[in-house]
């Protein structure tokens, strides 16, 4: 029998709390992937991972906080927890394999289609796994049209976003990114979502289970400190922050020899013959 879904079970509460959680997550990513554009070769490989990782967490943290509002009536619903975890570690690596393709090849062309469409495969992979992760006393089906729609959401909010944080205009630019990816972000969970039909085995008698705010809330509790830390680090950072360079690099900065030393070579040989010619002046021959 078909199961009753309830994807809203406590209200606006949880699709609310959970685009914050987009939202922050891509805010924090976006912000780092900017950074590491601006910064010695050495120290953009740590940039980027924390990108990733404050995008992956972020994502997954709002998959998560979405799915406490998610409820069967006829069942209750339990997770796998190492399945759970393994969604996380999917979407951090499919993110960062796209963030780093996007900070080494630049926020365009061909680098941008292929670093954006990998991020959003992993936004789509972490929710599909983590939707594989739940226990009931049914089966998951779902309409493949609707899936795709949410997989191609994904890809494009990937894709914008990823565009917009390669523009570096500072930070009021990467926190309008970071609310678009988290709107495409959270859209695409609930168009997932929409694709689910839950059929129930055996009784149609409403059974009670152990609520997945119970078991969801302490598997959070890391993802939610590492990105409270990855805020930290952007709030102590005045570049991260401003958007703006901490010091001007040495052949941009107005003054250098480099520049001023340009119309000398055309100067020089008029300075010299005028001299030559009021020698001449001096000379006894002109007397």
């Amino acid at each position: 029998m078909q199961g009753t879904v309830d994807g809203f079970s406590y209200g606006l509460v949880t699709p609310l709390v959970a685009y914050l959680m987009a939202c922050l997550g891509g805010a924090l990513g976006l912000r780092c992937t900017t950074r590491s554009m601006r910064v010695a070769q050495s120290w953009r490989p740590g940039w980027l991972a924390l990108g990733s990782v404050a995008i992956g967490s972020g994502i997954w943290t709002m998959h998560f906080v979405a799915m406490i509002g998610f409820s069967v009536r006829q069942t209750p619903v339990h997770y796998d927890r190492p399945m759970t975890f393994a969604s996380l570690a999917v979407a951090i690596f499919m993110v960062g394999v796209g963030i780093f393709i996007v900070g080494y090849k630049g926020a365009r062309g061909t680098a941008l289609f292929t670093g954006g469409t990998l991020t959003g495969l992993g936004i789509a992979s972490m929710h599909y796994l983590g939707m594989a992760s739940m226990r009931l006393n049914g089966k998951l089906e779902y309409n493949t049209f609707t899936v795709a729609v949410s997989v191609v959401i994904a890809v494009v909010a990937a894709i914008s976003a990823l565009w917009a944080a390669g523009q570096v205009r500072g930070f009021l630019w990467s926190v309008g990114a970071s609310l678009v990816m988290g709107l495409a972000v959270t859209g695409m969970h609930y168009t997932g979502m929409a694709a689910l039909t839950v059929h129930v085995h055996g009784t149609d008698a409403t059974t009670d289970g152990v609520s997945a705010a119970s078991l969801l809330a302490p598997m959070m509790i890391g993802p939610l400190a590492f990105l409270l830390l990855a805020g930290v680090v952007v709030m102590f950072d005045p570049l991260m922050v401003m958007g703006k360079p901490a010091r001007t690099p040495v052949e941009h900065k107005p003054g250098v020899p480099a520049g001023a030393l340009v119309p000398h070579p055309r100067r020089a040989p008029v300075r010299a013959g005028r001299d030559l010619a009021h020698r001449r002046s001096r000379t006894p021959q002109n007397r």
